[in-house]
């Protein structure tokens, strides 16, 4: 094991874990323990140099590959998903500032977003990344909107598509790029992960184009402290390929002329609560789960959960919900909290 992981870095440490080689009493806490004393910084294997001179040469998250991650990743199987994100499919951070459990953080960042963006009967609104349709069902149900969802999962396509059954929704197989139409606001939940860093500027130019003057668009996305063009070398292989985290400086960079920042709403630390809900969801209820998750796929699941609690714990990454608008709100604009 720690030939492995002085060889492999953080890629050796993941696999050891899946492969049993290792273990502890308390998975999170250990790699929070690792994270704050920045031994990933000091001990890089054969991976990072990988993916980071991979990225450099490519664009990994050019149209042709947008739709790996959904089929490695987002189609793995709804049972799944079913079980660890509880009553709504909400693959993202809740909002846990007056919640007591994991179905009313998700709903009171659900509708936390729909206030934001000011939403109001008969307004046409966009989900990019909509996933299993949940944010546009409840837009559609509190606030009256008509809606369009794109995905690059066919699992979620076709469950969206089930879930907003007779609502004013349009759930569509679709890369963002390929979008092409006028609305009045735009959603973006968990998405903007697998944009990467040579598409950025794209993405804000479709949506700057696609929002009247008086539109408003609210990007709610992870971030990293420090630019990069690549991921984990072990998140990348095992469960988010071709993603990366952006920082603040390539946001405001690639969103610069293009639209007016108006508020950065950063709550980060209720990822950690978040997970950690996940977790025992998906813990108490293993034994239900198909025979196809087997043990191994078991421990990589525990390991992803378990890292991504301590990267938000020991504040390596961030939450953001960013408001945009196309030539700034006259007077200002005042995000509800």
């Amino acid at each position: 094991m720690f030939a492995r992981v002085l060889a492999e870095g953080s890629l050796g440490l993941g696999e050891s874990y899946m492969d049993g080689d290792w273990d502890t009493g308390s998975l999170d806490g250990l790699l929070a323990r690792l994270l704050a004393a920045r031994l990933n910084r000091q001990v890089l294997g054969w991976g990072d140099y990988w993916v980071s001179l991979r990225a450099w040469l490519i664009n990994v998250q050019s149209r042709r590959r947008a739709y790996v991650v959904g089929k490695r990743h987002y189609d793995l199987g709804n049972d799944l998903y079913q079980l660890m994100l509880g009553k709504r499919l909400v693959y993202s951070c809740g909002y846990w500032r007056t919640a007591a459990n994991l179905d009313a953080a998700q709903e009171a960042k659900l509708d936390l977003a729909c206030r934001k963006l000011e939403l109001a009967r008969g307004q046409r609104l966009l989900d990019i990344g909509c996933g299993w349709g949940e944010a546009l069902k409840f837009a559609a149900e509190r606030y009256g909107v008509s809606g369009i969802g794109l995905t690059i999962s066919r699992e979620q396509a076709d469950y969206a598509r089930e879930l907003c059954r007779g609502l004013p929704v349009e759930i569509r197989l679709q890369d963002y790029r390929s979008f092409d139409e006028p609305v009045d606001r735009i959603l973006s939940i968990g998405m903007f992960e697998h944009v990467g860093v040579r598409n950025y500027r794209r993405f804000f130019q479709l949506a700057a184009q696609c929002l009247p003057a008086d539109g408003l668009a609210l990007l709610h996305t992870i971030g990293t402290n420090v630019s990069t063009n690549h991921t984990d070398p072990w998140i990348d292989r095992y469960i988010f390929p071709n993603s990366m985290l952006p920082s603040a400086a390539q946001i405001a960079a690639a969103s610069e002329g293009l639209f007016v920042l108006e508020d950065w709403h950063n709550f980060g630390t209720d990822y950690d609560r978040t997970l950690q809900a996940w977790r025992d969801n998906v813990e108490a209820g293993w034994d239900r789960l198909p025979a196809r998750y087997d043990q191994r796929f078991r421990r990589m699941w525990r390991y992803y959960l378990a890292a991504s609690m301590a990267a938000f714990r020991v504040r390596n990454i961030q939450l953001w919900q960013i408001m945009l608008s196309p030539r700034g709100r006259p007077g200002g604009y005042v995000a509800p909290r």
